[in-house]
């Protein structure tokens, strides 16, 4: 367990890296990115290009084995349905992308500014998993 804590910890930091070094934590450049018939900002094309490709490529390689390193099994999403609470989920969560221009990662990531705007965010990002988990629960 303790050799899976330390590997998380790692795998969350290099996406924090990750996520600072695209730009992904500044809010102009994703509302810039968003903005596709104003002044439209491709640059982040590309580091959804490389995320992609990476994943693709990590996914072939990983699924080859019979049981990941550090745990007893593959946790594989086996749904493939839409509802209602999915694809309003994704509108909401959409929403809220592009009118701060945050996501959970980066706002996890920018969390240590202290600046008003990204801790309001974090409490309305709390409020909404903690809703969701009570809906989920119906």
């Amino acid at each position: 367990m303790k050799t899976q804590a330390i590997a998380s910890f790692f795998s969350g930091a290099l996406f924090a890296i990750g996520l600072a070094v695209s730009g992904m934590t500044q809010p102009a450049k994703i509302i810039g990115f968003l903005d596709v018939f104003g002044d439209w900002n491709p640059s982040l094309v590309f580091v959804l290009a490389s995320a992609v490709g990476v994943y693709y490529l990590s996914f072939q390689l990983v699924t080859k084995r019979k049981t990941p390193l550090l745990g007893p099994k593959f946790f594989v999403p086996t749904r493939s349905d839409l509802d209602v609470r999915l694809i309003a989920g994704g509108l909401l969560f959409g929403a809220g992308w592009g009118i701060s221009g945050l996501c959970p990662g980066p706002i996890l990531s920018t969390v240590a500014t202290g600046t008003a705007p990204v801790l309001i965010l974090l409490i309305f990002m709390l409020v909404g998993l903690y809703s969701s988990a009570l809906i989920g629960k119906k």
